[in-house]
């Protein structure tokens, strides 16, 4: 249909989502940034606590449990586990506000 009637997108199929399939390779250096980020401000936590002979259960347990930037795989790195979703993943970026939450550990096997 020509004209000033004519559909659209958002008229023909409902919600237009604008977020892409795959991330891309500008968001995936920037997620390991943040990643290698993160395990700095750790690392440097540690040490200073470490030279006054002091430690915080937290700090611990984070190096303990949560693997660095370089030893994760990249399907952790880029994705995260949802039971919705037809093979058990989703991108990083379709979760809500995916730059401020560290979804480093997954369920083994997914």
């Amino acid at each position: 249909m020509f004209g000033p009637f004519r559909l659209t997108n958002p008229l023909s199929g409902g919600l237009l989502w604008k977020i892409p399939f795959r991330l891309s390779r500008h968001q995936k250096s920037r997620q390991r940034l943040r990643l290698r980020h993160v395990d700095h401000v750790i690392s440097t936590l540690s040490s200073a606590l470490a030279k006054q002979a002091k430690s915080i259960r937290k700090i611990e347990r984070w190096k303990e449990v949560m693997p660095i930037e370089q030893e994760m795989l990249a399907k952790d790195k880029y994705s995260v586990f949802d039971r919705k979703v037809k093979r058990y993943r989703k991108g990083m970026h379709k979760v809500p506000k995916w730059t401020r939450v560290s979804q480093r550990l997954n369920p083994p096997g997914f």
